[in-house]
């Protein structure tokens, strides 16, 4: 068997025994976790566990999150197609790529250069074209091109950062992990008519999201 169906049943596996088991039903979100091969977003000795059901390191401390997390978060955005989003924390870029299957364009920022660089390097030798990288303080988002219509944050909190809110569209949602340094809460805020509604989704664990409005740098 060729390494690229090996691949491809590895993501189907993947699909069948860790993302639809526990409830992801976008059919859409589905079929880009089928698409996007995960493995081109790990060193090679990691490739052989891309599709396993755990995060993985990818270097500078930084991980690439456990899928069923990247399809959970991304369902949660509930993007239709039409979507300018905002993801904070390129990190490997697999999350970006995600994102790119499912919305018109996608702005991410990530703190680190040499995993701001590599991502890129990965992103565009699949051909996308509807990402923009940004190095900088992630918890200030990106007002150049605000409002988004989705906000996506892969890194854990201690409280909201007030430019995402003020960064998002109305009627945008905002999905960021909030708490400790170890163990976040996942939540939704969506913007309606100058409210805002918060949903928690469930615990998870993330990085410290760093910057002005995160944790300080150790």
């Amino acid at each position: 068997m060729r390494e690229k169906d090996i691949y491809a049943r590895a993501r189907k596996t993947m699909v069948e025994t860790q993302l639809i088991p526990r409830g992801i039903k976008d059919r859409r979100v589905i079929s880009a976790m089928l698409k996007v091969p995960r493995h081109l977003f790990v060193d090679e000795a990691l490739r052989a566990q891309a599709y396993s059901d755990y995060p993985l390191p990818i270097g500078e401390g930084q991980t690439i999150s456990q899928p069923f997390m990247v399809a959970f978060m991304t369902e949660a955005l509930k993007l239709e197609g039409t979507e300018k989003v905002l993801e904070i924390g390129t990190g490997s870029g697999y999350q970006t790529a995600i994102l790119a299957e499912l919305a018109e364009m996608v702005y991410s920022v990530e703190r680190i250069p040499s995993i701001a660089d590599r991502a890129r390097k990965t992103l565009d030798s699949l051909g996308y074209s509807n990402i923009a990288i940004r190095i900088g303080d992630g918890t200030l988002g990106w007002e150049e091109f605000a409002p988004f219509d989705a906000i996506l944050v892969t890194a854990g909190a201690p409280d909201i950062p007030p430019p995402y809110m003020e960064q998002l569209a109305e009627g945008g949602r905002l999905v960021i992990p909030v708490g400790g340094e170890f163990v976040q809460e996942l939540v939704r805020l969506t913007k309606k008519k100058e409210r805002i509604v918060r949903e928690n989704l469930g615990g998870c664990r993330f990085v410290k999201l760093i910057g002005r409005y995160g944790w300080q740098e150790d």
